[in-house]
């Protein structure tokens, strides 16, 4: 029986070689595929796959915002509307940068300008509230009637309750709306 432990040892030695390595002829072997850093490696180097732009959700919800950044920065920057207002979700509290509700409006209006659901109906809030843009509660309400045209519940909503912002604002949230004066 002794001479069992010794074959598996034996056996199992190998395995280590399996992981990744660099080879000349043959480039990486076996490299990481399944992975955030993968995907943040693919997207800093110009894969802006749906997948590798996806990713950024993990990252972001796993804590890892300043990951997230790096993806959903290049991600808008190929055109993926959900990356966009990721960035601004990000902005907006201050995850992985310090809070800047301007530059979450501008990636709100970019997603909106797209033609994004999403993005009209956070840019509508954005111009309702005037929290990072000018208040323009007229233009607030007609991207938002965009939104709810394009089949978004929440826009619905917020039309059902005559725009009142608290219909879609955590209470949590009410003093990041208030005015400053």
């Amino acid at each position: 029986m002794s001479k069992l432990p010794a074959l598996l040892l034996v056996l199992f030695l190998p395995l280590p070689a399996l992981s990744q390595t660099e080879d000349a002829e043959l480039g990486q072997l076996n490299p990481d595929e399944m992975s955030l850093d993968r995907a943040l490696q693919d997207t800093v180097n110009g894969k802006t796959s749906m997948t590798n732009c996806a990713s950024g959700y993990m990252m972001t919800k796993s804590g890892q915002h300043a990951m997230a950044r790096k993806v959903f920065e290049r991600c808008a920057g190929a055109g993926y509307t959900g990356a966009m207002t990721w960035m601004s979700q990000l902005d907006d509290n201050g995850l992985g940068a310090p809070e800047n509700p301007d530059a979450a409006a501008d990636w709100d209006r970019r997603a909106a300008e797209a033609g994004d659901p999403v993005g009209m109906f956070n840019y509508g809030l954005d111009l309702m509230r005037g929290r990072g843009t000018v208040t323009d509660r007229e233009a607030g309400r007609k991207l938002v009637d965009r939104a709810s045209q394009m089949g978004m519940q929440a826009a619905r909503r917020l039309q059902g309750a005559d725009y009142n912002l608290d219909e879609v604002t955590p209470d949590a949230d009410n003093w990041k709306y208030a005015p400053v004066f």
